[in-house]
């Protein structure tokens, strides 16, 4: 089984409660990898809580592409000993033109390089809008593709490729060893988030995805859950021991 992680966002509330706690039930749940958001300010927080619940987090999320000291960014997760760095978003405008996914590349691959001096990779990580934007007939993401440097990497998100109305599976396939990572979710292709449900019991096609992309780390997320989302994490869980092979 590859290895796999969950993204922290999705339990967001847990974690502003008491951030030791939540992160001791996911590793309880058997999790032994995280992947923290805005990591950057809560770095000792971060740290003490990983420490004491023995988890690692080989990835983590951060607004870098729109932050005026990328570097601190950087340094926060080399302190952490986060290997990957993910800018989780940038808003549908950005996304409409040729001229503006190209700028948005260039400023990507300069941060590439900008981590790569520091030991770290970095990348980015999609939602809807970027497979729905249509570019010259093509999917926004694949223009944006086409102008990153190599050592750029992606973290396909494949509940929100599906709701923008991708081909998931087959654009895995067309990205190749790029995708470094993937969001596990499942759910209704509606986009609805409070409908997401575990990992192989929604509309998703999780099945095929992780066969398009079998050495991409996976990394379990909810967006929201109707029910008690560590039981929800856990189910997911389960799933992929028994399924991703």
């Amino acid at each position: 089984m590859p290895t796999t992680s969950v993204q922290l966002f999705s339990v967001r509330d847990a974690i502003a409660e008491d951030l030791d706690g939540a992160v001791a039930r996911l590793a309880e749940i058997g999790l032994q990898h995280v992947e923290p958001y805005a990591f950057h300010e809560r770095r000792e927080e971060y740290r003490r809580a990983f420490a004491a619940a023995g988890v690692t987090a080989p990835s983590g999320h951060a607004p870098v592409i729109r932050s005026e000291t990328p570097e601190a960014i950087f340094d926060a997760a080399a302190a952490l000993e986060i290997g990957t760095v993910i800018d989780p978003f940038i808003p549908e405008e950005h996304w409409q033109t040729a001229d503006q996914v190209a700028d948005l590349a260039e400023r990507v691959n300069g941060l590439a390089t900008l981590a790569a001096e520091r030991g770290l990779r970095f990348g980015y990580h999609n939602h809807s809008w970027e497979l729905s934007t249509r570019i010259e007939g093509r999917h926004a993401l694949e223009l944006f593709v086409e102008h990153l440097d190599p050592a750029v990497v992606l973290e396909v998100d494949t509940y929100w490729t599906g709701v923008g109305g991708a081909d998931t599976p087959a654009l895995l396939r067309a990205l190749g060893d790029r995708v470094g990572l993937i969001h596990v979710k499942d759910g209704t292709l509606d986009g609805d988030v409070l409908k997401q449900q575990p990992a192989g019991s929604g509309e998703i096609g999780v099945p095929a995805i992780l066969a398009a992309a079998p050495r991409a780390t996976r990394v379990i997320e909810f967006d929201a859950y109707a029910g008690d989302v560590f039981a929800g994490i856990a189910q997911s869980l389960a799933w992929l021991t028994e399924n991703d092979r």
